[in-house]
């Protein structure tokens, strides 16, 4: 095996999904926690505590943060960033995840909206204002987090995987701009039926959704032209269809309506769901392979032997 081979496989076990990111898991962790306790205690005493207060909302985000910084835990070592950026992208996500964590629950528990708050004390409005800026600089840290995985890649750095992530990127970017509207409009509401959150949440879930098809596509050994059609078909359906959405909230609609723009938001997901299944049926046709190929050996070594 050659010099440059060698290389090559040693870069690519570098790179593998969450290696190195025990403490973001851990921090993923939390919010799981802290949502699975909300969910008990709405259960017990119901989502709405007086004057502002709403436990649901607690709830959702603290899970959607867990579940960002799982996504940020497993695919920061396919980075290709130094170690030293490394750390720096790791303790910002904590810190920001840390502190939003604890704001969003503790304020709702109190009663108290932890943004938008009416009847908060000022330090309460301090709390929430630097909520906001945290918002806007995960924001910014998201952004320049995606700029190492638009580079050329080399030989051997996951290009399924990071195709994925790439198209990930640009619906995460999407969805922060959902945000950055809530902060602006002081609510998740546009007019009447529009609702920002749909939009925001989605368009966080690229980072399971594309990655994952890239993982599975990466593993099925099916020929490399296909499988780029396969991630490239899968990436643009999700992401047209995240505009979709945004178009229909703009237009203060809801995109549970009946109507054409979440019809075809719905068919564009659909594609996205047959990508990843035709990936998946080829990621199991390749195990049974093996499996099949490792008990006919097996059969012919106790041949052999008799």
């Amino acid at each position: 095996m050659s010099a440059n081979t060698d290389s090559q496989l040693a870069k690519r076990t570098d790179m593998k999904l969450f290696s190195g990111e025990k403490l973001l898991v851990i921090v993923s962790l939390i919010g799981f926690a802290l949502a699975a306790g909300i969910a008990v205690y709405i259960s017990i005493y119901g989502a709405i505590i007086l004057p502002e207060g709403n436990a649901e909302s607690a709830f959702s985000f603290n899970a959607a943060m867990g579940m960002f910084i799982l996504s940020i835990a497993a695919i920061l070592p396919v980075s290709g960033l130094s170690p030293g950026k490394r750390a720096s992208v790791r303790w910002f996500f904590i810190v920001a995840a840390l502190y939003s964590y604890a704001v969003e629950t503790i304020q709702h528990l109190r009663g108290i909206n932890p943004r938008f708050s009416q009847v908060g004390t000022v330090v309460d409005q301090i709390a929430g204002g630097l909520f906001g800026v945290i918002a806007l600089l995960i924001v910014i840290a998201t952004a320049l987090f995606a700029i190492p995985f638009f580079r050329k890649r080399q030989p051997g750095e996951r290009p399924l995987l990071v195709l994925g992530i790439r198209y990930a990127f640009v619906s995460t970017m999407i969805a922060h701009a959902a945000g950055i509207w809530m902060i602006v409009l002081q609510s998740r509401y546009t007019g009447e039926a529009g609702n920002l959150i749909v939009l925001h949440g989605l368009g966080f879930h690229a980072l399971q959704a594309l990655p994952v098809l890239g993982w599975l596509l990466e593993r099925s050994r099916t020929d490399e032209k296909r499988t780029r059609q396969l991630i490239h078909t899968g990436g643009i359906a999700w992401t047209l269809a995240i505009i979709l959405i945004g178009l229909q909230t703009a237009l203060a609609r809801s995109v549970f309506e009946l109507a054409m723009l979440p019809f075809l938001a719905g068919a564009l997901l659909l594609v996205w769901l047959v990508t990843v299944v035709i990936a998946a049926v080829g990621l199991l046709k390749i195990r049974k392979g093996s499996m099949v190929q490792t008990n006919t050996v097996s059969g012919e070594e106790n041949r052999d032997l008799v």
